[in-house]
């Protein structure tokens, strides 16, 4: 009896104990554009949440919307995050603001704030393919569904309905979505606040996240943080921007390919490194690259060079090469452990890849541009030395005799890949293969002779 009495005496204790426990709050600002910058301070700020074992995580939106996988990414760790996670909509949840709302347990809203059209747009406000939008519909549907349904009287009658009805997500991106007696099939849905109230999408109008907590949740005595972005965490999502990276695969892939026009070890490998090592450094950090990925990616760098270097012509080895340095860069933009890509879905798959081959073009245009400007006029005239040392600018060779035997034919004496031995006339001479490979015994012929350097071409 006694142990009886002890047991339900602790078991009070405990609960009047926990009913006049501080709640703890944390609340994580976001007021810029969605990306990879926002990404990275929600995850942050979930992280110091769960440390502090807080009861509560308020979302303090003001956004217009931004990037679409990086709003996926967050609406999944809202949805999976194991403490409930509260939006505080401060004036505007525009498209993926609006799917990140969505996916919050709870939505309060500021009087004259809006909520809603979430069609997938370019950089350009124009509305992108039904791809895209269809992926968007699906999401957004999807994550209204995660919230269940609740039961309600309907006439008498005890009925399910879903807290937040799935069409009225997918209102939020097409047009052509018909939800009767609250948007037509002409227009894009956006709710005011007194609307989306009305219809299951907010739970209740207030001016700040405190009023939430003491007027909505009536509790006197709480604890309210807020999640503190360093420099260092800014510094790390401008890294990871879409924009940036495609530059830095730029520099890398143009840098390799002006260190492999001039010997010795110059700028362009600097740049090169210094781009790899921004590019690399902070997808690991941040968790999506892993190690194997940048290995991938050296491992197709030197394959390449092997092609160009060592084996004549474009064969296995180059190809694979290219496949290893795009698979290494694409697959570093996605979240994985080692080989295990679950969860990610086709979209980010496809954003990545894009990301990747527009910046593979881009530098290929860059290469195409600059290899015919510098060390030849403008500003780029002085980054490299001058192609040629012509007689009409003063400039004489040390052997003017060999310029004779330009149109004269010879035999390889050794491979040239690209360079190697000729004889001609008697005489062994270096030289250069024009085309990059000539076996040994084929018949050449000289092309010129410039800047100290025989050039030959074999004899068709």
């Amino acid at each position: 009896m006694k142990r009886r009495l002890f047991l339900l005496f602790s078991l009070m204790t405990l609960l009047f104990a926990n009913a006049f426990a501080t709640r703890r709050y944390h609340e994580i600002k976001i007021f810029e554009e969605i990306g990879s910058t926002s990404w990275i301070h929600l995850k942050n700020g979930v992280e110091e949440a769960c440390a502090m074992k807080a009861d509560g995580i308020f979302i303090h939106m003001n956004t217009y919307g931004g990037l679409v996988n990086y709003a996926d990414s967050m609406r999944t760790l809202i949805i999976n995050c194991d403490i409930p996670v509260y939006v505080f909509v401060d004036n505007n949840a525009a498209s993926a603001g609006a799917l990140i709302s969505i996916a919050c347990d709870s939505i309060y809203m500021r009087e004259g704030a809006n909520i809603g059209a979430a069609t997938v747009v370019n950089d350009n406000g124009e509305k992108m393919p039904d791809k895209y939008q269809s992926y968007m519909r699906s999401i957004i549907r999807s994550t209204a569904e995660s919230h269940g349904k609740m039961k309600c009287v309907v006439n008498g009658d005890t009925v399910e309905k879903w807290r937040r009805d799935p069409l009225i997500a997918e209102a939020m991106v097409d047009e052509s979505v018909v939800v009767p007696g609250i948007v037509d099939s002409t227009k894009i849905l956006t709710f005011t606040t007194h609307e989306a109230m009305e219809n299951g999408y907010c739970e209740g109008k207030y001016s700040s996240v405190q009023e939430i907590i003491v007027d909505g949740f009536h509790e006197e005595d709480y604890e309210l943080t807020s999640y503190k972005a360093t420099l260092f965490d800014s510094l790390l999502g401008w890294l990871t921007s879409p924009m940036l990276q495609g530059i830095l695969i730029m520099i890398i892939i143009g840098g390799i390919y002006f260190e492999m026009q001039t010997p010795g070890i110059g700028f362009a490998l600097l740049a090169s490194v210094v781009a790899g090592l921004l590019y690399f450094a902070p997808l690991y950090i941040d968790g999506l690259a892993d190690f194997w990925e940048a290995i991938l990616f050296v491992i197709g760098v030197v394959l390449l060079l092997v092609e160009i270097f060592v084996i004549p012509g474009f064969g296995v080895a180059g190809i694979l090469g290219i496949i290893f340095v795009v698979a290494g860069l694409t697959l570093s933009l996605l979240p994985n452990d080692w080989f295990n890509f679950k969860g990610v879905s086709n979209h980010a798959l496809v954003v990545s890849l894009t990301t990747v081959l527009l910046a593979l073009i881009g530098s290929i245009a860059l290469i195409a541009y600059l290899a015919s400007k510098i060390g030849t006029e403008g500003m780029f005239k002085n980054l490299a030395l001058t192609k040629s040392q012509d007689l009409e600018d003063g400039y004489v060779s040390n052997n003017v005799s060999l310029n004779s035997l330009a149109g004269k034919e010879g035999v390889a004496e050794t491979d040239l890949r690209p360079s190697g031995k000729v004889l001609i006339e008697g005489e062994v001479y270096d030289a250069v293969a024009e085309s990059g490979f000539v076996e040994k015994g084929a018949i050449v012929i000289v092309r010129k002779y410039e800047m100290g350097q025989m050039y030959v071409k074999m004899k068709k």
